[in-house]
């Protein structure tokens, strides 16, 4: 079993947040441990295809599951300086 964390976009409300437990808590083999606006929390078996139909689900709902988002985090002392002193 596996614990992934997934990313939604679309999501702006309670109501947003019930339809996409109701949409992954139908899905055979998901186990959901929280739902938030923009992100779901669920724990899957990889190897039977489980989180692939759990991304169904969630777009079945309405909404847009967020793949291969990166953010490029520097730290202060990686970033350049910008002061002439």
């Amino acid at each position: 079993m596996e614990k992934v964390a997934i990313a939604i976009s679309g999501m702006s409300c309670g109501h947003c947040v019930t339809a996409v437990q109701k949409a992954l808590a139908a899905v055979p083999g998901v186990v959901v441990e929280s739902v938030q606006i923009g992100s779901a929390t669920v724990v899957v078996d990889p190897a039977t295809g489980a989180l692939s139909a759990a991304e169904s689900a969630i777009d079945a709902a309405g909404y847009d599951v967020v793949k291969g988002r990166v953010l490029n985090v520097a730290t202060a002392e990686k970033l350049p300086s910008k002061s002439n002193a």
